[in-house]
């Protein structure tokens, strides 16, 4: 089964006759050549119709993370001999055990050219150069994502993480028009900036196009207005994807800033209720966690995989852009979701307000020292450089929260600098309690 010629804007009718097509010949693979579904499909066969996928149980990250530890390196859901593999990343291990995640030689080039589609699709093209600034060492964002960027014909700098005053210099010599990073990392270039180039300001380096994905944020108006200002660059979400899963199936395009699904040929979309399991129809207005089925997959297929992102499903009618897949918002991380006196937070929540005050760097942490039920939400924050704790901030930015969030928050202001300065991923949820 091969991908399809501009799967973005094929018609909804020859998408669902290409991905039956392909669910037929990927459930046989399954049922075939991994003992780990075999086991949670409790030795039934899967539907033969994509329709009736909900028949089949979900699976999720605590079944792999078992599946792992039992059966080293690669889990009995590897669908291929271990020699099959080409590649092999590892999980950043933000939220528990870190997976090993095996690709064969198709599975690379699959998800290369998929992965390329999003980074078009949010405005690369031959005529850029790009210096890509993920972590290398492993993480699927570093490689994976340079051999997306690299698809679209930019010249691609695989410059990683570290080493922040070579990279601004690399920047000025080569003249490099796009960034590609994660949405908080901009903060840590522009200190560098302010320390070891004095009287260079961000948007003097002559960059476009900012290429974000990683983590949570670029959905705050406010974080897209402050990145504009300071570095003259347009921000786009770029590489939406889920490591155990697929690098990269989503981004934004010029007309839109939500996300465009754009792997239908190879990743077949459900949302269900987070708590009940029960599906979800994919329409207008609709939220749920993300669940996703690989229609192509040799190493590591998944069936109905619960990726934990809870998302919002914006428009289901085909875009200025031309893509024809469902566009969408990443409310949180159901593993990051927090009840304050019932109702459901998220930290992308908690950004939209502390980014709305320019007394704040927009820097914050959520630091829960004590197990739930929780009343009031711990919120540390970070005030900008030049300020200080003005009498009646704090209470100015909790009134806020209570009339934006309807909670409580019991705010802790720090001085600029407090948090320790992260290339990749930043953990927004701390947990201290045992």
């Amino acid at each position: 089964m091969t991908l399809l010629q501009n799967a973005e804007t094929i018609s909804p009718e020859k998408l669902r006759e290409h991905t039956q097509l392909a669910w037929e010949s990927q459930s046989h693979y399954v049922a075939d050549n991994s003992d780990f579904f075999r086991r949670l499909w409790d030795g039934k066969q899967p539907p033969k119709n994509l329709r009736d996928l909900p028949e089949l149980p979900l699976s999720d990250k605590s079944q792999l993370r078992i599946s792992q530890t039992e059966h080293r390196p690669f889990g009995n859901y590897l669908g291929a001999p271990a020699s099959q593999a080409v590649r092999l990343h590892r999980t950043s291990g933000t939220t528990g055990q870190a997976m090993n995640l095996a690709l064969s030689a198709r599975d690379c080039e699959i998800t290369e050219i998929v992965g390329g589609r999003a980074q078009r699709l949010a405005g690369l093209t031959p005529e850029d150069t790009v210096v890509h600034c993920l972590n290398y060492q492993m993480w699927m964002g570093g490689l994976t994502d340079h051999m997306t960027l690299q698809r679209t014909g930019a010249l691609v700098i695989p410059f990683g993480v570290g080493n922040t005053e070579l990279l601004i210099r690399t920047i000025q010599e080569v003249g490099v028009t796009a960034l590609s990073c994660t949405p908080s990392y901009p903060a840590v270039l522009e200190r560098v900036i302010a320390e070891k180039f004095p009287g260079l300001l961000p948007r003097d380096l002559g960059l476009k196009l900012g290429l974000f994905g990683g983590e949570a944020g670029l959905d705050d108006p406010a974080l897209r207005t402050r990145l504009k200002e300071t570095w003259g660059i347009e921000p786009r979400n770029a590489n939406f994807g889920v490591s155990d899963v697929f690098s990269n199936f989503a981004a934004q395009c010029e007309h839109d800033t939500r996300l465009h699904f754009i792997a239908g040929d190879v990743l077949y979309p459900e949302l269900i209720d987070p708590d009940s399991g029960e599906p979800f129809p994919i329409a207008d207005g609709t939220t749920g966690e993300l669940v996703l089925t690989h229609l192509v997959r040799d190493c590591q297929p998944l069936v109905r995989f619960r990726t934990g992102d809870i998302i919002t499903v914006d428009a289901t009618n085909q875009c200025r852009c031309g893509c024809t897949g469902f566009r969408f918002r990443v409310v949180g991380r159901s593993d990051d979701m927090i009840v304050v006196r019932g109702l459901n937070m998220f930290p992308t929540m908690v950004a939209a307000v502390v980014t709305g005050f320019k007394e704040l760097t927009g820097d914050y942490r959520i630091v829960l020292d004590q197990p739930p039920p929780f009343d009031v939400l711990p919120v540390h924050a970070e005030l900008a450089p030049g300020v200080e704790n003005l009498h009646g901030l704090s209470a100015e930015i909790e009134k806020t929260f209570k009339q934006v969030l309807g909670i409580t928050v019991r705010l802790t202001l720090l001085p600029t600098g407090t948090f320790e300065v992260t290339e990749g991923k930043t953990r927004r949820v701390i947990r201290s309690y045992q």
